[in-house]
């Protein structure tokens, strides 16, 4: 039995939502996402909206794969029921010598020791703001996955060094250090 699934996803004060054309549709203060229901497993569950709670259902309960996508269309639905009430957001930081990052318009642009500037297009829906230091910024918007999507496309460009603790980071992140070569 799924544990995230049995539990009926709650819409907060000033959020709506809706079945509408295969989609879970989430309305609030923040803006507005949808949930496809028509995607390649979505007709292995059931999803009705009832008294201020989207309630999702596995079609066939002793289907293993059912009750899997049942707990992943719950999540999914609370994502964005979050996401339009509050939002998300992720701090990066990076580390390095001469290492900086800088937002004009909707672009990022990293300076991480390539001889070229690295400039990423801010994907719509998300926006970029610097920190206190050139080399912290925080990365905000209401649709998680694809907020995460972008951080982790950040995060692959320099990736941690474990010998000399280079790279770039999110904000609480461990990183394992190694010692280096002994003379």
């Amino acid at each position: 039995m799924s544990r995230a699934g049995k539990y009926p996803v709650k819409l907060q004060d000033g959020v709506s939502a809706e079945i509408k054309d295969n989609a879970v549709v989430v309305k609030g203060p923040k803006g507005e996402l949808k949930v496809a229901l028509d995607t390649k497993n979505s007709h292995l569950v059931n999803v009705e909206i009832k008294d201020a709670e989207v309630v999702v259902t596995p079609k066939d309960a002793e289907d293993k794969f059912s009750r899997a996508m049942w707990g992943t269309m719950t999540r999914n639905i609370k994502a964005a029921v979050e996401g339009v009430s509050k939002g998300f957001s992720k701090d990066m930081y990076m580390n390095g010598v001469g290492y900086k990052a800088s937002v004009s318009g909707n672009k990022l642009t990293l300076v991480v020791g390539f001889s070229h500037d690295v400039v990423m297009e801010i994907p719509e829906g998300l926006s970029v703001k610097m920190g206190e230091k050139p080399t912290e910024f925080t990365i905000s918007g209401i649709d998680k996955c694809l907020l995460g999507l972008f951080a982790d496309k950040i995060h692959k460009i320099r990736k941690a060094d474990p010998y000399k603790g280079k790279g770039i980071f999110y904000k609480g992140e461990a990183i394992r250090r190694k010692e280096g070569k002994k003379k």
